[in-house]
This record gives C-alpha cells, sequence and structure tokens, in this order.
C-alpha cells in the first residue's frame, strides 16, 4: 500500500468513525438517558457528555482534514469542524442557562430554550449530511 493510499484509507476510516459516532449519540445514547434515567441524573449527564463528544468529533474532523487531499472535501470538513467548536463552546452553555431558566418557571426561557435546542438537532443534522456527502465523494472519486 503506497502512503497515498494509507493517507486515503485513514482519512475514509475517520470519516466513517465521525459519523458513526454522531448516529450513536443522537440516535440511540441521548434517547436512553432520557428515557431510562431520571431527569436529576440524565441532563446532568448528558451536560457532561456533551463537550466530550463535541472535542472528540471535532477532533477527528480536523484529523480527516488532514488526511484528504482534496480542497473542497477540506472546505466542508473545516465547516463541519467550525459548527463543533460552535456548538460546544457557544450554542450548549446558551442551551443549558436557558434550560436551568426554564426549570426555574421561566416561561419565556423555556420557547427559547425549545428553538436553541431544535437549532442544535439542526447543525447536528447537517454536519451528518456533510460528512455523509464527504464520505460519498471520497469513496466514490466524486
Amino acid at each position: 500500500m503506497s502512503n497515498l493510499q494509507a493517507f486515503d484509507v485513514t482519512g475514509i476510516f475517520l470519516l466513517a468513525l465521525i459519523i458513526g459516532g454522531m448516529f450513536f449519540f443522537a440516535a440511540i445514547m441521548t434517547p436512553l438517558v432520557f428515557t431510562k434515567l431520571p431527569p436529576e441524573i440524565s441532563g446532568p449527564f448528558i451536560r457532561e457528555a456533551f463537550p466530550v463528544y463535541s472535542q472528540v468529533m471535532a477532533g477527528m474532523t480536523l484529523a480527516a482534514v488532514l488526511f484528504l487531499w482534496s480542497f473542497s472535501e477540506r472546505v466542508y470538513l473545516i465547516f463541519v469542524f467550525i459548527l463543533f467548536v460552535l456548538a460546544w463552546l457557544w450554542l450548549m452553555p446558551l442551551i443549558n442557562r436557558y434550560r436551568d431558566d426554564q426549570l426555574k418557571g421561566n416561561q419565556k426561557a423555556g420557547k427559547t430554550f425549545n428553538i436553541l435546542h431544535r437549532l442544535s438537532v439542526v447543525i447536528n443534522l447537517a454536519q451528518m449530511g456533510t460528512i455523509a456527502f464527504v464520505l460519498y465523494k471520497v469513496v466514490t472519486h466524486a
């Protein structure tokens, strides 16, 4: 296997890990946490898990940037990376603040929480779609 092939395989492997990890967190782990654990445990647990998730996914995305040669693939992945960082450092703390205010009885905060939470879901789906698109492009050389 040439060095170029090793880079391609590593990049493809990273993309597969990213999309698999994102799917697992969104479709399996988070719903299980909220359906199987009491609210006083599930909320704090997700608050602790989300930054780790974002950091790991951002790191793997950045690593994939280094292993893929196409400029357009890199641009897509840098976009995904930026969204992970924004979700981790800006959006999630904001969501947590409004959720805390909602739990204290602030109905307006509850509405804002719902909007921000939906935004985080849309961002996550956009990231997954982008990673899937890049993976498809790399595998098919489209």
